[in-house]
């Protein structure tokens, strides 16, 4: 049941990419850039980058809600994840930004 209802957000959640995508006129070569966060890193993010999108996640779910995630934008793995240090950063949130586009 939990594998199911990670697929589902993480679908929902790269819908919601697609749609930021298309309503900022993101060019062919620009992407997408996901991460787990903690609260302050979310706010930096923010305050950094724009657009942003961010989905609060249960700890134990946000390592595979990331994977799927990052497989269904064709991304990959760039890193291989460690779950020990979730639970010492306390990440809650999924966050993704485009590197490119910073806030003026």
């Amino acid at each position: 049941m939990s594998d199911q209802i990670i697929e589902w957000q993480a679908r929902i959640y790269v819908y919601d990419l697609q749609n930021c995508s298309r309503e900022f006129g993101f060019k062919t070569d620009e992407g997408w850039e996901v991460n787990m966060v903690t609260r302050e890193q979310k706010a930096d993010i923010e305050k950094k980058y724009f657009p942003t999108l961010s989905a609060k996640v249960l700890p134990e779910m946000l390592a595979e809600m990331l994977d799927s995630v990052r497989i269904k934008l064709r991304q990959g793995m760039n890193k291989v994840l460690d779950t020990t240090p979730l639970g010492q950063q306390h990440c809650q949130y999924l966050v993704a930004f485009s590197p490119t586009r910073m806030r003026r």
